[in-house]
């Protein structure tokens, strides 16, 4: 109500906002008056959000997130992009839900989620040009990004998604704890932006958060969780009421293709069918040129296109810097290898046959032995479906069906027959094996592998199954009618490998920290 000149006049709302905002003070200018006229009890309160001295040896700093204060309100989100400056749609930190009931009454929680500066980091130790380190200090997880080449091996690595590609810049960014506020006295941005206080910083022995991973597991983490004995992570998830046995990641059922990767597509498939070919023409007299040629041609294609997965390509040559550790490190040494003794085998080729045989077979073990690399790149990762076994008959069998193939060629028709024939048996029941998980009632990794490949990628599984009957009727039929057939039947059965590699990608299912229900 407005009084003029002895009229009681009715305020507009507007004229009410307009008052209003002319007395609001920003956020920032109401917390400087506010912090302004605490007391030294309030500012003590203040500072409990973050630890005010260094780890002791056999120490480091860690989140804490008290999962009773938690809303999901997403200000840490907020925060950490602004204070950090990310791209649009680049986050270091994300809100998941679980789900669930206890004393049948419904269970709901959100969960603040970031990097876990983790004690034994699967990004630090997978990564071939050491661009992460663990502050000595404070244990502290770091990214160098002018050390990183963009191979995105650590994405693979990490069990809680939490290395980000940015395709812009050409690497990887993860949560490095805002450590450089944290070495002047201040909070993480996480910490400071949340309005009730669940997140801070706290220091935690590491032999007992090894402990802790080794002996309690998933049990001391979240539903749905990776568990903790691959990298032991340090967050801590308190609450004062215990999480339902049966509660679930919010996103626990849903079905998320993985990026394909096509330049590794075309590597892997390339090399392995080069090594095969190389193994092909140290066996076969007669027509081992046409046979090194397609070896040499393969392999190169192959190796050139593993360049185009690099976001700094022109980096590629830092690599071998994480041979000690890193299974990529090892990669790139042992086909590097490779090139150069296929390279000596195509040379004596042209100049000197009677070596030639030789230095194929030369050329072929060293592709056995960097194939064994390439199964071990996957296989570190502890992503089920790239298991030791699974991912052995799916790239050995590569390149053991285009040694079989180039025997066909090359006349050598019984024992072709029979490589082909043993391979593919194996790689149909090593797929199959997976495929049947589809009908099981619970929701597990190899249920969701089987899931993405029949209901959302069925193309690509009838193009490789189809891709493959084809092919070996071709090859089967080539002593009968002519090599021409063979080629038919070799190029068929690429291509099918090809579509299976593609699947070996997008179906994999990455482990992550609970996530929520997305529209």
């Amino acid at each position: 109500m407005m009084i003029n000149a002895g009229i009681e006049v009715e305020e507009s709302p507007i004229d009410r906002l307009l008052r209003e905002q002319a007395a609001l003070q920003t956020p920032v200018a109401d917390f400087s008056l506010q912090y302004d006229e605490l007391d030294g009890e309030s500012v003590d309160s203040f500072s409990k959000l973050i630890p005010l001295e260094n780890p002791n040896p056999g120490e480091q700093f860690a989140f804490e997130v008290n999962l009773d204060r938690c809303s999901g309100c997403k200000a840490c989100v907020t925060a950490c992009h602004s204070l950090n400056g990310l791209d649009e749609l680049e986050t270091w930190r994300d809100i998941g839900l679980i789900h669930g009931q206890r004393d049948q009454r419904s269970y709901q929680q959100t969960v603040t989620t970031a990097c876990h500066h983790c004690v034994e980091p699967g990004c630090l130790e997978g990564c071939p040009v050491n661009a992460y380190e663990k502050d000595p200090i404070t244990g502290i997880v770091l990214h160098l990004d002018d050390q990183c080449i963009g191979c995105q091996y650590c994405v693979l690595k990490c069990p809680y998604d939490v290395p980000k590609y940015n395709e812009r810049l050409g690497i990887v960014r993860k949560c490095d704890m805002c450590h450089n506020r944290l070495s002047h006295g201040e909070a993480p941005a996480c910490v400071q932006a949340c309005p009730t206080e669940a997140i801070q910083i706290v220091t935690v022995n590491k032999a007992e958060t090894i402990d802790t991973a080794r002996t309690k597991g998933a049990d001391a983490f979240l539903p749905d969780a990776p568990h903790q004995d691959y990298t032991v992570p340090t967050t801590a998830y308190i609450s004062k009421h215990e999480i339902p046995v049966n509660a679930r990641a919010a996103d626990a059922d849903i079905l998320r293709p993985q990026h394909a990767h096509w330049p590794l597509i075309w590597m892997l498939t390339l090399t392995q069918i080069s090594v095969g070919f190389a193994g092909a023409a140290a066996l076969v007299k007669g027509i081992s040129m046409p046979l090194a040629i397609a070896s040499a041609l393969t392999g190169f294609a192959g190796l050139g296109a593993s360049v185009l997965h690099l976001g700094r390509p022109l980096q590629a040559w830092r690599a071998f810097v994480g041979l000690t550790h890193s299974w990529l490190s090892r990669e790139i040494f042992a086909f590097s290898g490779y090139a150069g003794v296929m390279l000596l085998a195509l040379g004596a080729t042209l100049l000197k046959p009677e070596f030639s045989q030789l230095l194929w077979g030369v050329t072929a073990l060293t592709g056995l032995i960097a194939i064994f690399t390439s199964v071990m790149i996957y296989y570190d990762t502890h992503r089920i479906f790239w298991g030791l076994s699974r991912t052995s008959i799916r790239f050995y069998g590569t390149a053991f069906l285009a040694l079989g193939s180039g025997l066909i060629i090359g006349g050598i028709t019984l024992s072709g027959v029979g490589i082909v024939l043993v391979s593919l048996v194996a790689k149909v029941i090593n797929e199959v094996s997976v495929l049947k998980q589809a009908k099981a009632e619970t929701s597990t990794p190899d249920n969701h592998s089987a899931r993405i490949q029949l209901e959302l990628e069925r193309p690509a599984l009838t193009a490789r199954w189809t891709g493959t009957l084809l092919g070996t009727m071709c090859l089967l039929a080539t002593p009968a009618i002519s090599p021409a057939v063979g080629l038919i039947g070799i190029a068929l059965i690429s291509s099918s490998e090809i579509a299976e590699r593609y699947l070996f990608f997008r179906a994999v299912v990455a482990p992550k920290m609970p996530g929520g229900v997305t529209a």
